[in-house]
């Protein structure tokens, strides 16, 4: 009786460690400024077509309501950076979505490789160009 209840808890836990291991990364998210530890900006992350993206929903602590992108390349120069998609079509690679030159820093307007995941209900995520990389993470935003 013992070795089963043993079992049993056993495929419980390792049932439950996938679920959480997994979790999705579709939803609002907070981001947080690396430099000032305060809140800037609400990103919406969806799938669309087996692909996610990400789009600022909000900015916060801006002396202007809507920053333009300044310093972003062609079409997006100098556009809004409310509606603007950052998350440009990861795919789904293991535990991680992944994209190569898919992540946008509109405060620099660079193209980064990147890879989200959740890890203990935040999301992470980690802008790489070349070997050198940055990992942010972002809280989940009601």
């Amino acid at each position: 009786m013992k070795t089963l209840n043993l079992l049993i808890l056993t495929i419980l836990l390792l049932g439950l460690s996938g679920i959480l291991k997994g979790q999705d990364v579709c939803g609002k998210w907070k981001t947080i400024d690396d430099n000032t530890g305060k809140e800037k900006s609400i990103v919406k992350i969806y799938e669309n077509n087996g692909k996610i993206y990400g789009k600022i929903l909000k900015v916060f602590n801006n002396d202007d309501p809507n920053p333009l992108c300044t310093e972003c390349p062609g079409q997006l120069k100098d556009k809004p950076i409310v509606g603007m998609i950052i998350i440009i079509g990861f795919e789904k690679k293991k535990d991680k979505w992944e994209g190569d030159g898919s992540l946008l820093d509109p405060e620099n307007g660079k193209l980064y490789n990147g890879k989200i995941w959740v890890e203990d209900g935040k999301l992470q995520v980690r802008g790489y160009l070349g070997p050198f990389y940055r990992t942010q993470t972002w809280l989940p935003a009601e």
